[in-house]
Protein backbone atom coordinates (compact mmCIF):
# COMPACT_ATOMS: atom_id res chain seq x y z
CA UNK A 1 0.00 0.00 0.00
CA UNK A 2 1.85 3.27 -0.84
CA UNK A 3 1.35 6.63 0.69
CA UNK A 4 -1.90 7.87 -1.15
CA UNK A 5 -3.97 4.85 -0.44
CA UNK A 6 -2.81 5.20 3.34
CA UNK A 7 -4.44 8.83 2.59
CA UNK A 8 -7.62 7.73 1.60
CA UNK A 9 -7.54 4.97 4.13
CA UNK A 10 -7.02 7.48 7.12
CA UNK A 11 -9.06 10.39 5.76
CA UNK A 12 -12.35 7.79 5.58
CA UNK A 13 -11.50 6.75 8.78
CA UNK A 14 -11.72 10.26 10.53
CA UNK A 15 -14.29 11.79 7.83
CA UNK A 16 -17.23 9.32 7.82
CA UNK A 17 -17.66 8.51 11.84
CA UNK A 18 -17.41 12.10 12.68
CA UNK A 19 -20.24 12.67 9.87
CA UNK A 20 -21.68 10.26 11.83
CA UNK A 21 -21.33 11.21 15.49
CA UNK A 22 -22.35 15.31 14.10
CA UNK A 23 -25.44 13.44 13.14
CA UNK A 24 -26.31 11.47 15.60
CA UNK A 25 -25.34 14.63 18.02
CA UNK A 26 -27.46 17.00 16.04
CA UNK A 27 -30.79 14.16 16.10
CA UNK A 28 -30.54 13.88 19.45
CA UNK A 29 -30.29 16.99 21.01
CA UNK A 30 -32.38 18.88 17.83
CA UNK A 31 -35.72 16.74 19.00
CA UNK A 32 -36.39 18.91 21.83
CA UNK A 33 -35.83 22.19 19.73
CA UNK A 34 -38.04 20.79 16.89
CA UNK A 35 -40.50 20.02 19.18
CA UNK A 36 -40.83 23.44 20.29
CA UNK A 37 -40.61 24.64 16.45
CA UNK A 38 -43.79 22.74 15.72
CA UNK A 39 -45.72 23.44 18.99
CA UNK A 40 -45.64 20.04 20.60
CA UNK A 41 -46.42 17.36 17.48
CA UNK A 42 -44.08 14.94 18.44
CA UNK A 43 -44.88 12.85 15.55
CA UNK A 44 -43.71 15.42 13.24
CA UNK A 45 -40.98 16.85 15.08
CA UNK A 46 -39.57 12.99 14.83
CA UNK A 47 -40.57 12.47 11.48
CA UNK A 48 -38.91 16.05 10.61
CA UNK A 49 -35.73 15.16 12.50
CA UNK A 50 -35.18 11.55 10.43
CA UNK A 51 -35.63 13.58 7.37
CA UNK A 52 -32.73 15.88 8.24
CA UNK A 53 -30.53 13.33 9.51
CA UNK A 54 -31.33 11.46 6.47
CA UNK A 55 -30.51 14.49 4.29
CA UNK A 56 -27.51 15.59 6.47
CA UNK A 57 -26.06 11.83 5.76
CA UNK A 58 -26.39 12.11 1.67
CA UNK A 59 -25.07 15.69 1.54
CA UNK A 60 -22.14 15.03 3.92
CA UNK A 61 -20.68 11.83 2.78
CA UNK A 62 -21.51 12.91 -0.71
CA UNK A 63 -18.89 15.50 -0.08
CA UNK A 64 -16.87 13.34 1.67
CA UNK A 65 -16.29 10.92 -1.55
CA UNK A 66 -15.89 13.40 -3.75
CA UNK A 67 -13.40 14.93 -1.81
CA UNK A 68 -11.54 12.06 -1.64
CA UNK A 69 -9.84 12.23 -4.48
CA UNK A 70 -6.02 13.97 -4.00
CA UNK A 71 -4.69 15.74 -7.22
CA UNK A 72 -0.92 14.74 -6.46
CA UNK A 73 0.20 11.44 -4.99
CA UNK A 74 1.78 11.89 -1.73
CA UNK A 75 4.90 10.91 -0.72
CA UNK A 76 5.77 10.32 2.72
CA UNK A 77 4.50 10.28 5.90
CA UNK A 78 4.45 14.57 5.95
CA UNK A 79 2.40 15.00 3.08
CA UNK A 80 -0.34 12.52 4.20
CA UNK A 81 -0.46 14.38 7.68
CA UNK A 82 -1.01 17.85 5.28
CA UNK A 83 -3.23 16.53 3.14
CA UNK A 84 -5.56 14.99 5.34
CA UNK A 85 -5.54 18.18 7.59
CA UNK A 86 -6.65 19.98 4.67
CA UNK A 87 -9.62 17.51 3.65
CA UNK A 88 -10.37 16.73 7.22
CA UNK A 89 -10.51 20.82 7.47
CA UNK A 90 -12.94 21.36 4.98
CA UNK A 91 -15.08 18.83 5.77
CA UNK A 92 -15.42 19.80 9.52
CA UNK A 93 -16.17 23.13 7.87
CA UNK A 94 -18.49 22.27 5.38
CA UNK A 95 -20.24 20.10 8.80
CA UNK A 96 -20.54 23.34 10.71
CA UNK A 97 -21.95 25.61 7.44
CA UNK A 98 -24.58 23.03 7.05
CA UNK A 99 -25.11 23.00 10.86
CA UNK A 100 -25.86 26.67 11.22
CA UNK A 101 -28.02 26.96 7.77
CA UNK A 102 -30.17 24.19 9.74
CA UNK A 103 -29.91 26.26 12.96
CA UNK A 104 -30.93 29.26 11.01
CA UNK A 105 -34.25 27.96 8.80
CA UNK A 106 -35.39 26.22 11.84
CA UNK A 107 -35.09 29.65 13.59
CA UNK A 108 -37.04 31.26 11.30
CA UNK A 109 -39.50 28.68 11.37
CA UNK A 110 -39.73 28.80 15.03
CA UNK A 111 -39.62 32.77 15.11
CA UNK A 112 -42.79 32.40 12.66
CA UNK A 113 -44.34 29.92 14.30
CA UNK A 114 -44.44 31.64 17.67
CA UNK A 115 -45.71 34.56 15.89
CA UNK A 116 -48.72 33.36 14.81
CA UNK A 117 -49.49 31.67 18.13
CA UNK A 118 -49.14 35.43 19.58
CA UNK A 119 -51.21 36.93 17.15
CA UNK A 120 -54.97 37.54 18.41
CA UNK A 121 -58.17 37.22 16.14
CA UNK A 122 -59.37 40.62 14.84
CA UNK A 123 -62.13 42.53 17.14
CA UNK A 124 -65.22 42.76 15.82
CA UNK A 125 -66.96 46.19 15.01
CA UNK A 126 -68.44 47.75 18.06
CA UNK A 127 -70.65 50.15 16.20
CA UNK A 128 -71.88 51.48 12.79
CA UNK A 129 -71.31 54.74 11.15
CA UNK A 130 -73.67 56.08 8.78
CA UNK A 131 -72.03 57.63 5.78
CA UNK A 132 -72.05 61.37 5.80
CA UNK A 133 -72.67 62.14 2.11
CA UNK A 134 -74.89 59.68 0.14
CA UNK A 135 -73.43 57.19 -2.22
CA UNK A 136 -74.59 58.54 -5.24
CA UNK A 137 -76.00 61.92 -5.78
CA UNK A 138 -78.76 62.88 -6.84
Amino acid sequence: MNWTVGTYVVYLLVTVPLTIWVASTLSRNGRVFLEDVFAGNDALAHAVNKLLVVGFYLLNLGFVMLFLRVSTPVLDLRELFETLSIKVGVVMLALGVLHFFNVYVFNAIRRRSRLEQTRVAPVPPQAFLPPTQPAFPG
